[in-house]
């Protein structure tokens, strides 16, 4: 029986410790299922409310549908798995950089409800950032259930990530680029290998309940050379909107934290402005996809001028959804609101130039859901393969490459970082598994500082000095005062050498004649990132920290490089 153990134990260790691509392989492939299942639930979970309430909205009193929707979706959060609203995708970009994806296991279904409780009553909003959270949060405790390190964790949250994001869209190759892109940000072979097979998983789970190829069909679009320039229009255009629609969800979302109103009374505010917005044009409620299917199709039946009014709702909708207390994600509407962009291009170009011979409006449409994508989330590769993928439009690849890389590089340089990003680096949260801000914020003060120093008076005649100096390694000395013990300034022995040189004056020197008073100190408070730079500021190795007047101890280069490199090495450690 002991012998039977023993190979057991020998060949779990060969496979799986020695070499951690097939566990990472095997689990991925679980987070993927996981999450991919959550995904479809999600997906017929709003596809049959939505059916059942769509009676409803012909009543005058259902502009509260949204209202009512986002009031339990919040209250829900609130009160029973203790979350904040919003849409979870920084949230899980966070534990990535800085937890090394350790998520909650309630956060695995609690978006999911609450989201569902949105969108399926009218709230201006997508489905896909919620199951990314709940697709991270299945991979974080699967690999905590097998007692993973951070890096193998990471990897397993990406699944969960590639997974829900194929099953949403059935587009495993957009679930793989999208992972890597947007959340992991960094393209490694060990992480690549296991979430393409997740979500290769995930899409599979899709198709095995939901059998179609894609998410929205079309005729086959005949893009040409002539075709190229108004794509260059096109992308111009969609930045400017995909800036507009950062700025304004980012806007609305801090007039509401400005609001005088409790919880409840925002989500309602916010809820009956889409429903009204909702009864006038019902473009804006829901996720949108019936509408994105009928632009792509070439039905769309909307006018140059309310198609342009339609991109603004859908933004201020989506503002007033996710800003004032809903719950949801921003993929849909980035897909609706580039749909619309595109359609309006199309329609000014053929206005103003009414013999040019370019492609359909579906294909522009396309064009446009791409430009959106990329310049919302800063994310070029994930707005073409996601658009390809959903809607097998492969004809177009060419202008898509075009529009989803201008349409990233000029919304970039007009807001820097991505939707996703911005609220993490204004909090100086934003830290890469590996990069010196994540090494740096996992490094304390209290770890790096030394503490056994001798310390001496101030009143200290120099000839004692030379005999401490000379049964001692230190280079430099604490001064403080002799009944307070309070920290007065520090001697350097590279600026004390005239006087050690000349005995004469070892009796009519005292340390307070050439101690450095106006050394800079540092305080266990403060931030190794902005202690570090005032070591190199001010030409200094080694400074000294000093905590309610009290000497502590020094603080020196070498040992902060010493422990530095052992915390990469435990964050980027690929055993």
């Amino acid at each position: 029986m002991q012998t039977i153990k023993n190979t057991y134990k020998a060949i779990y260790y060969r496979l799986f410790q020695l070499d951690d691509r097939l566990l990472l392989i095997v689990a991925g492939s679980i987070a993927g299922i996981c999450s991919g299942l959550a995904a479809v639930a999600l997906r017929l979970s709003l596809e049959s409310v939505t059916e059942l309430l769509h009676p409803l909205r012909h009543y005058w009193w259902a502009f509260v549908l949204p209202a009512a929707g986002a009031l339990l979706s919040s209250l829900y959060l609130e009160k029973i798995s203790r979350e904040g609203a919003g849409h979870g995708i920084p949230e899980v970009i966070y534990a990535v950089s800085r937890y090394g994806g350790l998520l909650r296991l309630r956060s695995s279904y609690s978006r999911l409800i609450a989201s569902f409780l949105t969108i399926s009553s009218g709230g201006s909003a997508g489905p896909e950032a919620p199951v990314v959270m709940s697709g991270s949060a299945i991979g974080s405790n699967i690999a905590k259930a097998l007692g993973l390190n951070d890096r193998q964790r990471i990897t397993l949250v990406g699944c969960g990530t590639a997974g829900a994001i194929s099953a949403i869209f059935n587009a495993p190759i957009a679930g793989l680029v999208f992972t890597i892109e947007v959340l992991l940000g960094e393209w490694k072979f060990v992480n690549i290998i296991p979430i393409a097979i997740a979500a290769v998983a995930g899409a599979q789970v899709s198709q095995a309940i939901i059998p179609e190829q894609v998410l929205f069909n079309h005729q086959p679009f005949n893009m040409m050379v002539v075709d190229i320039l108004p794509s260059l229009g096109l992308a111009t255009l969609a930045a400017l909107i995909s800036v507009l629609f950062t700025k304004s969800l980012r806007k609305i979302g801090r007039i509401a934290k400005k609001s005088s109103l409790p919880l409840w009374g925002r989500v309602i505010v916010g809820g009956c402005a889409v429903g009204v917005i909702g009864g006038f044009m019902p473009l804006v409620l829901g996720e949108g996809y019936h509408f994105i299917q009928s632009m792509i199709s070439g039905s769309f039946s909307m006018g140059l001028f309310m198609t342009f009014v339609a991109i603004f709702a859908k933004i201020f909708a989506t503002g007033m959804t996710l800003g004032w207390g809903g719950s949801g994600g921003i993929f849909a509407p980035c897909l609706v609101i580039g749909s619309l962009t595109g359609v309006v291009f199309h329609k000014a170009l053929s206005f103003l130039l009414p013999s040019i011979d370019i492609a359909s409006e579906g294909a522009y449409a396309l064009l446009g859901m791409t430009g959106l994508i990329s310049g919302v989330m800063q994310a070029p590769l994930t707005g073409i393969f996601l658009i390809v993928e959903i809607t097998g439009g492969y004809e177009t690849i060419l202008p898509l490459i075009l529009v989803s890389s201008l349409s990233c590089t000029m919304s970039h340089y007009i807001e820097p970082a991505s939707y996703y990003l911005k609220d993490l680096i204004e909090r100086g949260q934003f830290m890469r598994p590996g990069t010196d801000a994540r090494i740096l914020s996992d490094l304390r003060l209290n770890e790096l500082v030394e503490i056994d120093y001798i310390k001496v008076s101030e009143n200290m005649v120099f000839r004692d000095f030379i005999e401490i100096i000379k049964s001692s390694k230190q280079n430099f000395f604490p001064v403080v005062e002799d009944e307070t013990d309070i920290y007065k300034g520090v001697i350097q022995l590279s600026t004390i050498r005239r006087y050690a040189l000349e005995p004469g004056m070892y009796d009519m020197v005292f340390l307070n004649q050439v101690m450095d008073e106006d050394v800079i100190t540092a305080s266990l408070e403060d931030d190794l990132q902005d202690v570090l730079d005032s070591m190199d500021l001010n030409n200094m190795d080694t400074i000294p920290v000093v905590e309610n007047d009290r000497f502590i101890g020094m603080i020196a280069k070498t040992r902060v490089l010493d422990l530095y490199r052992r915390e990469l090495i435990m964050q980027t450690n690929i055993q």
